[in-house]
């Protein structure tokens, strides 16, 4: 703790503590007006002590040092922080993955499984005319095709065909002299 800077203005270790509690409670954006105030007055706009002594954020104390001196509140836009998927930022990429999807269901009939694994579409891609390094990974690609809903799927004929066998069984198990 920066003793020194706290001595000098007359802070006691009490004082520090009640400033720490009571800027806890206010919420932002007001909370970075206030820890901008009292380093001010406090610390002598020091912003690393404040990070020091409070445990604040510094880069915070210094927006709400510019806010208390200014009287003008940043805003932040929150919205833009987020990172597009991969199809949106590459829309060929998606229509390429869905047009080798919609081949994959033509070419499978009904009575099969639909299994086209994110590593076979990556293996398609490249075929297609894609480069490695253009490719996002073969994790990513999974990702795209549970966002688009392609999920690799049990026909029906499969469950007909378990039906049938566990029937033969139970009436192998009833009539065991028909064996």
């Amino acid at each position: 703790m920066k003793i020194a800077t706290l001595a000098r203005n007359g802070v006691s270790t009490e004082t520090v503590e009640l400033i720490s509690r009571l800027v806890d409670l206010i919420p932002y954006p007001a909370k970075r007006y206030a820890m901008g105030d009292v380093t001010l007055m406090l610390l002598n706009g020091k912003c690393r002590t404040a990070e020091n002594v409070f445990g604040w954020n510094r880069s915070a104390v210094e927006v709400g040092i510019k806010e208390f001196q200014t009287g003008i509140s940043c805003m932040h836009d929150v919205s833009t922080r987020f990172k597009p998927k991969t199809e949106e930022k590459d829309p060929y990429l998606l229509s390429d993955i869905q047009a080798i999807m919609k081949l994959d269901s033509e070419s499978v009939s009904t009575l099969l499984h639909a299994n086209m694994t994110a590593k076979s579409v990556y293996d398609a891609l490249i075929n297609k005319g894609w480069t490695a390094e253009s490719l996002p990974t073969v994790r990513t690609i999974s990702n795209i095709l549970n966002r688009q809903d392609y999920h690799s799927h049990t026909a029906a004929k499969s469950t007909i065909q378990k039906i049938r066998k566990n029937r033969l069984h139970s009436e192998q198990a009833l009539n065991p002299s028909d064996g």
